[in-house]
C-alpha cells in the first residue's frame, strides 16, 4: 500500500511508505488522488533534481475550482503542464523573478512544493543560492527552484523521468495552516509541513 495515515499520541501522522524511487504504475497510484491527501504525504518524501535536493517539508494544495489556482479558468498555453498525467510537473514564474515548482494530482490539480531540507548536492545549491545557510537554501518555493536549478525548460515532464527524482517516506507528523503569498481563498487550511522542521518558508500558527 502507497500511503497511509494514522493517529499517534494524538497528532495526525502522513506519508508514503516505500523504499525505491515511484515510477510508471507507482507514480501514477501515489499522485492520482485528491490534491490534500497528496500534499500531505509527499511531506518527508526525497525529491533531488539532477542529484541536487533533499527531504520535502512544506507543501500547498490547489484544485480547480480553486479562486488561487491557476486552473480555475480552465487550460492556457502557461498551465497546460496541469492537465497532464499525475505525477507530472508544472513550473510557472512569479513576480516575473521566481520559478516555482508543482506536482499534478488529477487534472488540473496541483501540489505546490514549498520548501525542502538539504540532503544532497548541498555545496551546488549553496553556490547558486549565494548562502552556506542550510535552513535558508530552500525555505520558500522560490529558493527551492534556485536552489535546485529548476526553471521553465524542464517543465511538463513526469517526476520517474530525468532530471527529477521522487523516493517515498516513512510517515511524518504533519502540521496544517492557511495557505501564504496569494490573496484569494488564502484562509482554507491547505498548506502542510512536518511539525517541528526547522525547513520551513515561515512557521505554522
Amino acid at each position: 500500500m502507497l500511503s497511509a495515515s494514522a493517529m499517534i499520541d494524538g497528532g495526525m501522522i502522513s506519508g508514503a511508505i516505500g523504499a525505491g524511487a515511484l515510477t510508471d504504475e507507482s507514480l501514477s497510484a501515489f499522485f492520482e488522488r485528491d490534491a490534500i491527501a497528496v500534499a500531505r504525504d509527499l511531506l518527508g518524501c526525497h525529491l533531488t533534481v539532477d542529484g541536487a535536493g533533499g527531504r520535502i517539508t512544506e507543501t500547498e494544495a490547489y484544485f480547480p475550482d480553486d479562486e488561487a489556482s491557476h486552473s480555475f479558468r480552465g487550460p492556457t498555453k502557461r498551465n497546460g503542464a496541469m492537465y497532464g498525467r499525475p505525477g507530472n510537473v508544472y513550473i510557472y514564474r512569479i513576480y516575473g523573478m521566481y520559478w516555482c515548482l508543482n506536482f499534478v494530482c488529477h487534472p488540473g490539480s496541483a501540489v505546490l512544493i514549498r520548501a525542502l531540507e538539504p540532503e544532497t548536492g548541498i555545496p551546488l545549491m549553496m553556490e547558486r543560492r549565494g548562502t552556506d545557510r542550510l535552513t535558508a537554501l530552500c525555505s520558500g518555493p522560490g529558493k527551492l527552484c534556485q536552489a535546485l536549478g529548476i526553471d521553465i525548460e524542464i517543465n511538463d515532464r513526469l517526476l520517474d523521468r530525468p532530471p527529477y527524482a521522487l523516493t517515498p517516506s516513512v510517515p511524518v507528523p504533519v502540521v496544517s495552516g492557511k495557505r501564504i503569498g496569494i490573496t484569494k481563498n488564502a484562509a482554507v487550511p491547505w498548506r502542510f509541513g512536518i511539525q517541528g522542521s526547522r525547513y520551513l518558508s515561515k512557521p505554522f500558527r
